[in-house]
């Protein structure tokens, strides 16, 4: 029979003319519980066979090593080396299992502490935020479209790895967190703090979920997040109730050309108060979505996912074709373009540049304003001049809401045009000039 035990001591000789037809070995007197039992295919593998101590005599098996890379002698020294751990009430087995788990553990933990913050943060982006690309050439979608994608690595990498990339992730702890965060609020960019935080802590959280890190670790980003909820501190903004009358436009508009925001920024703000579009439509905007025939914008990617066309009054069409005769980098796809016109301006930058002149004293005197504010400013005022309010929220780009908004599909183009000529045209009587080319110092 192929499953006989041949229950003679074992031998050299008997080891090398077993063969898996003839069974297993096992050896007797002082090496009892020694085995060595030949596969299908030839090899041939000592094991010990005893009952567990820790598992109430549960009959169990380690292996020892191989024939003829282990002796009969190095396998019997072996077996005495286990039954002697088995004597002091330890299962060799477990035993081992658990000197493995250690050993597992500690290249674990010297794995872990090699890898950086900035690896968890390239894991995030790379493997769930951005899209990814297969063998075969497809496209699988990120966790965000692709602004949002190119938005959470600048977010991440400006505010994140610029700082602290570097260090190993064991090493950064929340007080490291805090500070850093407390650093952006402190800046006047509670929203931006807010947003740093939440998406770290989201790294974080897909590092452990995919087994990046240890399923043990602890996310210092959400015991950031506690510190701050506990100390009351909003990493958000008030909602905004902001705008600029007729003394502060007036004041604002004579003061932008000669400020220390950079050409584009006084563009950008310009076309803000002129459109009333939102501050990231306007930094984003390239020259073919300019039609200087219609005099019109094409949005393509807006806030709600609607495209719509911008109507452009006649002062903005003129600022802007002076605009792309003298601006810096002429073969830039974008208005305002960056980076020897490779890229355009971010919106991020219209909040940092403000907050940098307040902090230096450049700032104009006038109470604390954002560039948002302009756009608010521009809806309040056509709700002065009595601009119907669908016409207005058709110039802001804002969706009807309920009932209306699935049975009126008018896009009140002809009307924004003329209610945001009307409004360029009264932003030239507050600040009491003549609309001329040579009120814009800031184009040349």
């Amino acid at each position: 029979m192929a499953d006989k035990k041949n229950i003679k001591s074992i031998t050299n000789k008997t080891i090398e003319a077993l063969t898996a037809k003839k069974g297993v070995l096992s050896d007797t007197g002082e090496n009892r519980g020694l085995r060595i039992a030949c596969g299908k295919t030839g090899r041939k593998t000592f094991t010990y066979r005893y009952r567990s101590p820790e598992s109430g005599g549960k009959l169990v098996q380690i292996k020892l090593g191989t024939f003829p890379d282990m002796s009969l002698e190095q396998a019997r020294i072996k077996l005495r080396e286990m039954k002697a751990i088995r004597e002091r009430g330890i299962c060799p087995k477990a035993d081992l299992e658990r000197q493995e788990q250690e050993r597992r553990k500690l290249l674990k933990t010297e794995r872990v502490n090699s890898i950086t913050l900035k690896d968890v943060i390239d894991h995030y982006l790379e493997n769930y935020i951005q899209d990814r690309f297969t063998s075969s050439g497809g496209v699988i979608s990120g966790a965000r479209k692709a602004k949002g994608q190119k938005e959470v690595r600048r977010t991440l990498y400006v505010d994140i790895v610029a700082l602290l990339g570097d260090r190993s992730v064991m090493e950064v702890g929340k007080s490291d967190i805090t500070y850093l965060i407390q650093g952006i609020i402190d800046r006047g960019a509670p929203v931006q703090a807010g947003s740093v935080l939440r998406e770290l802590s989201s790294a974080y959280e897909y590092a452990i979920g995919m087994d990046y890190l240890p399923e043990n670790f602890v996310n210092p980003a959400l015991l950031a997040i506690n510190k701050f909820k506990k100390s009351k501190v909003k990493l958000t903004n008030n909602k905004g109730k902001r705008v600029l009358d007729h003394s502060e436009l007036s004041r604002f508009i004579k003061w932008l050309p000669n400020s220390s925001f950079s050409k584009n920024i006084r563009g950008i703000l310009r076309m803000t108060l002129w459109t009333g579009c939102r501050t990231g439509e306007v930094c984003d905007l390239e020259w073919q979505q300019i039609d200087f025939d219609k005099n019109t914008i094409y949005l393509t990617e807006t806030k709600n996912g609607n495209s719509r066309y911008v109507q452009l009054p006649s002062q903005a069409v003129q600022w802007l074709r002076k605009w792309k005769e003298v601006k810096s980098y002429p073969q830039s796809i974008y208005v305002f373009s960056t980076s020897k016109g490779g890229s355009h301006v971010v919106q991020k930058q219209l909040t940092q540049y403000t907050w940098r002149m307040r902090r230096d004293g450049l700032m104009i005197d006038m109470p604390l304003w954002t560039p948002h504010d302009l756009r608010r400013t521009v809806r309040t005022e056509l709700a002065r001049m009595g601009c119907p309010t669908g016409v207005a929220e058709a110039v802001l780009g804002h969706s009807v809401k309920g009932i209306e908004g699935t049975y009126n599909l008018h896009r009140y183009e002809a009307e924004c045009r003329e209610w945001l000529q009307r409004w360029a045209d009264e932003l030239d009587s507050i600040v009491n000039v003549k609309t001329n080319i040579v009120q814009f110092p800031e184009v040349v």
